[in-house]
C-alpha cells in the first residue's frame, strides 16, 4: 500500500456511490433500465441516502459503464466480447457531467485481454475523471466461452494493469486512478496478496455477489475482506437481491460491515 495519500485521490476522503450497467440493455443494470433523467434522479436519491447514513464521509457519485461486454457468441474475431460504441460512452460521459460524477469503464474481456481493451479506451482514460473496472468473472484464459464457467485473473495481470494506469497518470499529470476488481469467489482473483497499488492507482476489491443479506455478508466476510488489497467495495442488486424473499440492504447495514466499504455499486 502506498505510504501516503496522493493529491487529488478520491479514496478515502470520499465514498463512491456508483450506478452500473449499459444504456443499450435493461438487463445489465440500472444504467440502462430506466431513461437517463430518471436514472440520474435515482442516483441523487442514493447519494442522499448515503450522506444521511454517514455524514462524516462525503459522497462521490459515479456512473459505471460496461465498455467491453462479454458475449456468448464468438463474433467475427472469435474473441467473445462486444465493444461499446464511442457514441454510447460519450453519452454516459455527458450524463456524468450533469451530476459532477466520475466515470468507470468496465472490461469483461472474454477471449480478449484487458490490455487490448484498455488501448481502445485510452482517449477516455487520459481524462482526469475516468477510472477503470475489470471483471475476472469474464476473463476466460482456458478457452471456455463466457457464461459456461467463472473466469479468473491473476495478480500478475492486475499489476500490469496498475502499471499501465500509473503511466497514464504520470504522463498526463492526472490525479490517481481508481481500479475496481470484481470478485465473488476465491478463484476469481488468484494471488491477491501480491497485488501492488501505487501512488497513482488506488485498488478496490469489490464484492460482486447477489442474494439475501446473510449470503452477501458471508461472501464479503469470507472472500474479499481477508484479502482487501487496499479498499473494499460492495454491490447492491436492485433485482437479484430480492429473489427468494430477499431484500436490498440499507446503507446503515452496509456501514456495519468490517472493514467498511468505500465503493458502493448499484446494479
Amino acid at each position: 500500500m502506498p505510504a501516503s495519500r496522493p493529491t487529488g485521490a478520491v479514496l478515502p476522503e470520499r465514498r463512491i456511490v456508483a450506478f452500473y450497467g449499459h444504456p443499450a440493455s435493461r438487463r445489465m443494470g440500472i444504467l440502462g433500465e430506466v431513461p437517463p433523467h430518471d436514472m440520474l434522479a435515482r442516483l441523487d436519491t442514493e447519494v442522499a441516502n448515503w450522506e444521511r447514513a454517514d455524514p462524516s464521509t462525503p459522497v462521490q457519485p459515479a456512473l459505471h459503464l460496461i465498455a467491453t461486454v462479454a458475449a456468448a457468441d464468438p463474433g467475427r474475431d472469435g474473441l467473445y466480447r462486444n465493444r461499446t460504441s464511442t457514441r454510447i460512452i460519450d453519452n454516459v460521459m455527458t450524463w456524468a457531467d450533469r451530476r459532477n460524477a466520475i466515470v468507470f469503464l468496465d472490461i469483461q474481456p472474454g477471449f480478449s485481454t484487458y490490455e487490448a481493451e484498455m488501448e481502445r479506451l485510452m482517449p477516455y482514460l487520459r481524462q482526469p475523471h475516468v477510472h477503470l473496472g475489470i471483471d475476472p468473472e469474464f476473463d476466460m484464459p482456458e478457452g471456455s466461452p463466457p457464461g459456461t464457467r467463472i473466469g479468473t485473473t491473476d495478480a500478475r495481470e492486475i499489476n500490469r494493469i496498475i502499471g499501465i494506469l500509473s503511466r497514464i497518470v504520470r504522463e498526463n499529470n492526472l490525479p490517481p486512478k481508481v481500479l475496481i476488481v470484481h470478485r465473488f469467489t476465491q478463484r476469481m482473483v488468484t494471488n491477491a496478496n501480491q497485488i501492488r497499488p501505487t501512488d497513482e492507482v488506488q485498488v478496490v476489491m469489490h464484492m460482486d455477489g447477489w442474494g439475501p443479506p446473510a449470503q452477501k455478508i458471508a461472501t464479503y466476510r469470507d472472500i474479499v475482506a481477508p484479502e482487501p488489497v487496499q479498499f473494499l467495495g460492495f454491490k447492491v442488486f436492485y433485482r437479484n437481491d430480492r429473489r427468494n424473499n430477499g431484500r436490498i440492504m440499507t446503507p446503515e447495514e452496509i456501514l456495519n460491515l468490517d472493514p467498511v466499504p468505500m465503493y458502493i455499486h448499484y446494479h
